[in-house]
């Protein structure tokens, strides 16, 4: 998806069957496809399942073993007609989108696997992965919401012992099995949305960006409108 600099849609979000060979040059390949789908953009932001580091990834536990140590900006700076492309794992990327940039925040991304980023005010510190495998999807599968929401609460008390946050944000595509009101008053189910604006945040200071974010969502009068954004080479583009 197309966004501005805000992270509102520009167009229609593009969607592709995943390929069945999940290796780089066949991802890459229906990539490259997404992106002559989603229209013109000026820059591209990426969420990896994965620890990345300087663009490379460094581990991708559920994905094939090519991926390892596989330059992922290098590539889709080559397939995504040359565009500037800046990579980080996902859920720092979400994290990004969903932290108010003040304090210690943890998040926690529950989907096919687990993972975690942490942030103390604004700032990312990298590669954390304190996420619990307990929590991941096969488990849910196995076990059922009411007994993997048991581990949840338990594996929470253990994150908050363990780091002592301000804020707990879960998101990922099992957060809509959550048991909400089972977890403390500091912990937020966010919407995977937030790795849009997360895909923004990648490009500047996270703690600047959680901070004037607010300011551009109720100043709206200055925020080029879209059709501008699209078309205005300076626009700050994500996707």
């Amino acid at each position: 998806m197309v966004v501005n600099e805000i992270g509102e849609p520009i167009g229609e979000r593009v969607r592709l069957p995943t390929p069945k060979r999940k290796t780089p040059p066949s991802v890459l390949k229906t990539i490259r496809r997404l992106a002559k789908l989603s229209g013109r953009f000026h820059r591209v932001s990426v969420g990896f399942p994965g620890t990345i580091r300087n663009g490379v990834i460094l581990d991708a536990v559920n994905l094939a073993p090519a991926w390892k140590h596989f330059n992922l900006i290098a590539a889709l700076g080559k397939v995504l007609r040359k565009k500037p492309v800046r990579a980080a794992n996902d859920a720092d990327v979400q994290g990004y989108g969903a932290i108010s940039g003040k304090g210690v925040e943890l998040v926690l991304t529950l989907g096919t696997g687990v993972g975690s980023s942490l942030f103390v005010d604004g700032h990312l510190v990298p590669n954390l992965e304190a996420g619990k495998n307990r929590l991941r999807g096969s488990e849910l599968k196995r076990l059922g919401k009411k007994l993997w929401n048991n581990r949840l609460v338990k594996v929470v008390a253990k994150l908050e012992k363990m780091f002592h946050y301000d804020r707990l944000y879960i998101g990922g595509g099992n957060a809509a099995q959550v048991n909400i009101g089972r977890l403390p008053g500091n912990v937020t189910v966010v919407s995977n949305l937030n790795g849009l604006l997360g895909g923004i945040a990648l490009w500047h200071e996270a703690a600047h960006f959680a901070a004037s974010r607010q300011d551009l969502a109720t100043n709206s009068a200055k925020i080029p409108s879209a059709h501008k954004s699209v078309s205005d080479p300076g626009a700050r583009n994500g996707k």
